[in-house]
């Protein structure tokens, strides 16, 4: 099992190897000595990881027969779209950052987020909650970390009562989710100062 914490040592970045695909992430400083690696640049466009990503969390996710997708934006887009479309759906749902002109009886959950400073918000609208009702809800993002997005996504798509949530993401990332809840495919370290 990879570890998920290491130290950092000047290193430029951190290399990932998925699917048979190799990658670097940049290491990004987030503040108090610690720097995470940022996939922001293979999550938001590299077609081919992406849908190496999908067909993957498909085979794990398959099984728990969900019937809708519910992801935030906007990073987890493109893997969300991917995923629903491998598993047959006519409609993923994302969650907005901000409300929006044509949301109608939305619904708000806030939160804090290890790559954002201050404070974020999730959004649903009323017809998005309507059509989560009663079905098997997978709420997917690209990594979680503290788990702020993921229980906030959770929380929000309770209030359509679902028949059932699960949750999954590619990157399980430093050691603060313990909940045994997520399904995951990899572990991405967070490096910290050597003390």
């Amino acid at each position: 099992m990879p570890r998920e914490v290491m130290v950092y040592e000047g290193q430029a970045y951190h290399e990932v190897n998925l699917f048979g695909l190799t990658r670097r992430f940049p290491l990004v400083e987030v503040g108090g000595g610690m720097w995470i690696a940022s996939n922001a640049g293979v999550i938001l466009g590299d077609i081919e990881f992406i849908s190496k990503a999908a067909e993957a969390i498909v085979n794990k996710v398959s099984r728990l027969v969900p019937e809708v997708i519910v992801a935030p934006e906007a990073k987890s887009i493109a893997l969300s779209y991917e995923v629903g479309k491998k598993l047959g759906h006519k409609k993923i749902v994302i969650a907005r950052k901000s409300v929006k002109a044509y949301m109608k009886n939305y619904v708000v959950e806030t939160l804090k987020s290890i790559t954002t400073s201050g404070e974020q918000v999730l959004v649903l609208s009323g017809g998005d909650l309507r059509y989560l009702e009663g079905k098997r809800v997978c709420i997917l993002d690209d990594v979680v970390s503290t788990g702020g997005t993921i229980r906030a996504l959770e929380r929000l798509v309770r209030r359509a009562k679902p028949l059932e949530i699960f949750k999954a993401v590619i990157w399980k990332e430093g050691p603060w989710y313990k909940s045994g809840d997520l399904l995951y495919l990899d572990v991405l370290p967070v490096y910290v100062e050597k003390k």
